[in-house]
């Protein structure tokens, strides 16, 4: 980007062209060095440690979708740190859980947040869910180079559909294909059992105080079989962030309440160690 002279007070020509309404691709054509995408790295002789985020779900219910993570990042085979943030409002109406290399993928929440602004200040109006998701893919797919060094950022996207009124739930692969999933979905190294949870107890009629207690319940059986996923701390008062997006935006729910319903689960569970049983018919 030209360096703008600091005599005139003026901002660079840059900045006052016409041109998308996309800050990605601002940064494209004047800055490209700034986005993670364009960045490389040396020949690597190993793996890199890194912090990894790691299980993140999500459950939809009439009225909109719970999207939570744990707390939990570890690097090779010990826990980095026990209280990491994983869920964020990428805007009004919309949220991201990240999974994957944590400090890409906080990097690219960011980046996201900022694309969805800018937009909405161009535009004059937010841009539609599915539009959203897009954005989000594109910015998977920049950074593929890094996900074939062992760099991936796989997160879960969700958020409230202001034109057809419901809560929608989106996946991703490393190369940025995106994916629409019904009722529930989960990423990261517990997803599997976080998954098969949420496949037993879920339900189309879910209140949103159901669904918040079942994504807390399948983030309790993805800890209880994957030594990467954290589960409630109840010692150190640390327990899973969720977050709940509806036709009134995005609300994050209390550590209270997330400690309440964490208890409840941990105190039935110890009648029920396995968790909660679904019938067989």
């Amino acid at each position: 980007m030209e360096a703008n002279p600091r005599s005139t007070g003026r901002l660079p020509a840059a900045f006052l062209t016409p041109g998308s309404s996309s800050f990605m691709d601002f940064l494209s054509h004047h800055s490209p060095d700034m986005l993670p995408g364009k960045r490389s790295l040396p020949p690597l002789q190993g793996a890199i440690e890194a912090p990894h985020g790691t299980t993140i779900v999500a459950v939809s219910f009439p009225g909109g979708v719970v999207l939570a993570g744990d707390r939990r990042a570890t690097m090779g085979n010990m826990i980095a740190q026990r209280d990491i943030e994983k869920v964020f409002p990428a805007d009004e109406y919309s949220a991201v859980g990240i999974a994957g290399t944590a400090g890409l993928a906080v990097e690219m929440v960011k980046l996201f947040q900022l694309e969805l602004e800018h937009f909405e200040k161009v535009e004059g109006a937010q841009l539609s869910l599915e539009g959203k998701a897009n954005r989000l893919s594109t910015m998977i797919r920049s950074n593929l180079a890094m996900a074939m060094q062992g760099l991936a950022v796989v997160p879960l996207f969700a958020g409230w559909d202001v034109d057809r009124q419901k809560g929608r739930i989106f996946s991703y692969d490393v190369t940025g294909g995106r994916s629409e999933e019904v009722g529930y979905a989960s990423t990261g190294s517990g997803s599997i059992f976080a998954r098969g949870a949420m496949k037993k107890l879920y339900r189309e009629d879910l209140t949103e105080e159901q669904a918040t207690t079942l994504v807390i319940q399948a983030l309790y059986d993805a800890a209880d079989d994957d030594s990467a996923t954290g589960g409630p701390d109840v010692a150190r008062r640390i327990y899973p962030i969720v977050t709940v997006i509806t036709d009134e935006g995005f609300r994050r729910v209390s550590d209270a309440e997330s400690a309440e319903i964490a208890r409840a689960i941990l105190e039935r569970r110890l009648e029920q160690p396995d968790g909660p049983r679904a019938a067989l018919l």
